[in-house]
């Protein structure tokens, strides 16, 4: 019998963050030059950042190197929500999209918080 080992795409953190990521990118596609230039870069970035930060930490040996990085993927969802609020404010998303981006990113913390915790329970070094 072989031993299954956790795999990134096991972890739920990683999985609702690069959704996200990809719906923001989505969104942003379609914005004209100066809002994707200013507002949607960035929000791009945020976004982006959760999930590779998630990945980062997973792919390092040290459990406080892993906890650091996860750590930064909830600085990225806070500068997401940032973000996500002045796009609704400068009437570059409409309500759903900012509905959905919003609520997404409400339940990432509480997810990175588990990952956090798990790795520092599971791991010794």
């Amino acid at each position: 019998m072989t031993e299954k080992y956790l795999q990134l795409n096991d972890i739920d953190a990683y999985k609702k963050a690069f959704h996200l990521s990809n719906y923001v990118w989505d969104v942003v596609v379609n914005w004209n030059g100066i809002a994707q230039h200013t507002v949607g870069v960035q929000f791009i970035r945020a976004a982006d950042s959760i999930s590779a930060n998630i990945a980062e930490g997973f792919g390092r040996y040290f459990k406080k190197d892993k906890i650091k990085f996860y750590r930064y993927s909830s600085g990225s969802v806070k500068e997401s929500l940032d973000w996500n609020e002045k796009a609704k404010v400068r009437n570059l998303i409409e309500q759903e999209q900012y509905q959905y981006i919003f609520t997404a990113l409400q339940q990432l913390p509480e997810a990175i918080n588990r990952l956090i915790k798990y790795t520092d329970i599971k791991l010794a070094v």
